[in-house]
């Protein structure tokens, strides 16, 4: 009976004590499941390059920091921020094109002081559904359509911009992010099934607008035969990757794919192949269940929320995150193009983690400010 009692008592004080620090615990150790995972296989993956890996902890811990503090900011004060946050980042993204630090053929980044650069288009993917939550939150739902035309106008002149850099990539997950609020705020299945029926077009203008790289890629997804030492390389080695690691792989930095250097960007977008191959399908087994716990807890944060804005801004925001890993792990496989969408939490990089970070910061406060209340 004293047992019991004291376990209620250490379970209350636990629980009382991460509120009041507005971390929720499950999100939380789902995220340090995959980081941890993820430092581990970038070991390999990076030719257990020592260096690489404490630079990418370094950018997960200001990351992680950067979770806590939005953790602390009640929603409230987000959604009143939203409007002018989104015309702030909107007109980053127009000094990005005019005067903006290129790249590898892409114009994506603003120069900061220290030699360091800053990529507005990625804030944009928080942004942009922090926008329409708010367009929607005192409106009433199911949209009208006047009020679908004035999202649809929001979302696409950023996403247009962020195309023009030129970044296909983030400019689909800036879209994705703005029709999930749009589509989680009751859109009509009639306007669905009108937007599903122009399809063809749509697709027929984005690919007269696409770069010829751009188009390459589709092809290559296509038929990735046709240039198998070209531009087919890297998706047949990656397949090559993943199905040698069979069900439970050939063991840590033992796969010869990425080992031996034949598989490309081994380190970045096309991570989760080094893991196929290295602990099979039981490892990416365990990596895609770390990810549907992060998923199931962020929907279930958005179904609890205590008002639209919040509900709408979680639900897109959870939505997305799943785009991002289903997007990577889909085009590593081959069954969607080479967009270069990192797998998220887990590929080498810098303000893509930072910004899904902030991600999980937003739905931890959406969390634990309503229980506070």
């Amino acid at each position: 009976m004293k047992d019991s009692l004291y376990r209620r008592v250490l379970s209350f004080t636990n629980a009382r004590l991460w509120q009041l620090v507005h971390v929720d615990v499950l999100l939380m150790a789902a995220l340090m499941l995959l980081i941890g995972g993820g430092l581990f296989i970038l070991y390999s993956a990076s030719g257990q390059d020592v260096a690489m890996v404490e630079r990418q902890s370094f950018r997960l811990a200001i990351g992680l920091l950067v979770c806590l503090v939005l953790a602390q900011l009640p929603p409230k004060y987000m959604r009143r921020a939203s409007p002018a946050l989104f015309v702030f980042i909107a007109i980053l993204l127009i000094g990005v094109l005019v005067f903006g630090v290129g790249a590898k053929g892409a114009q994506r980044w603003l120069a900061l002081p220290g030699g360091l650069r800053f990529q507005p288009s990625e804030i944009m993917k928080i942004v942009m559904p922090m926008m329409i939550a708010w367009y929607f939150a005192d409106r009433q739902l199911p949209p009208n359509l006047k009020h679908v035309l004035t999202v649809l106008g929001l979302i696409v002149v950023p996403v247009l911009m962020i195309a023009k850099q030129p970044d296909l990539g983030t400019s689909l997950l800036v879209a994705v992010s703005g029709f999930f609020v749009l589509f989680l705020a009751g859109l009509r299945w009639r306007y669905i099934l009108s937007a599903a029926a122009m399809a063809p077009i749509a697709g027929y203008t984005l690919w007269q607008f696409m770069h010829d790289y751009q188009r390459q890629r589709v092809l290559t997804f296509l038929n990735p035969e046709s240039d198998p030492l070209g531009s087919g390389w890297n998706i047949i080695q990656s397949k090559t990757a993943i199905g040698s690691g069979g069900s439970y792989g050939k063991g840590w930095l033992e796969g010869t794919q990425a080992q031996l250097d034949f598989l490309p960007e081994s380190h970045t977008d096309f991570i989760i192949a080094v893991l196929a191959e290295e602990f099979g399908l039981l490892g990416c087994s365990v990596l895609i269940l770390a990810y549907l716990l992060v998923i199931a807890r962020g929907l279930y944060i958005a179904a609890n929320a205590e008002d639209n804005y919040a509900r709408l801004l979680a639900g897109s925001l959870t939505l997305t995150f799943f785009v991002y890993m289903f997007v990577n792990i889909g085009m590593v496989s081959g069954i969607l193009p080479v967009v270069g969408v990192p797998l998220p939490l887990v590929s080498y990089g810098g303000t893509s983690i930072i910004t899904i970070m902030a991600t999980f910061g937003i739905l931890m406060s959406i969390q634990t400010h309503k229980r506070a209340r």
